[in-house]
């Protein structure tokens, strides 16, 4: 079972950015990123694979979310500008063998809280 550190979160003003680390005890090909605000459900982020490719993104972060791995170091990150306060929620790093199976191993996460 892989074991999922995050890292990076923090409280920002509307307009800022973070940047989100999280490293894994294991490889794992893909990678990437939950969130859950307060009330709602989780919803998926961004993902990629090895080597940062096939980079996908929610259609809420994208163009201002950027997911990118470092697979020597079986880390990845995610560079969040132009943070709202929409954006606030807990972040969770994710892995597993296929996209699909992001969800099956998560961190235990790291808050974001942008203020307007």
């Amino acid at each position: 079972q892989v074991q999922l550190v995050e890292s990076g979160g923090g409280s920002v003003q509307a307009g800022g950015s973070l940047r989100l680390s999280c490293a894994a005890s294991v490889y794992m090909p893909y990678m990437g990123w939950f969130r859950q605000a307060p009330g709602k459900e989780r919803e998926w982020v961004a993902s990629a694979y090895t080597g940062g490719r096939l980079a996908a993104y929610a259609d809420s972060v994208k163009g201002r979310f950027t997911i990118s791995r470092d697979s020597a170091k079986r880390t990845v990150y995610l560079q969040m500008n132009s943070l709202k306060p929409e954006d606030t929620a807990m972040y969770y790093c994710a892995a597993g063998p296929t996209r699909s199976t992001l969800s099956e191993n998560l961190g235990q996460g790291t808050p974001v809280t942008v203020s307007s």
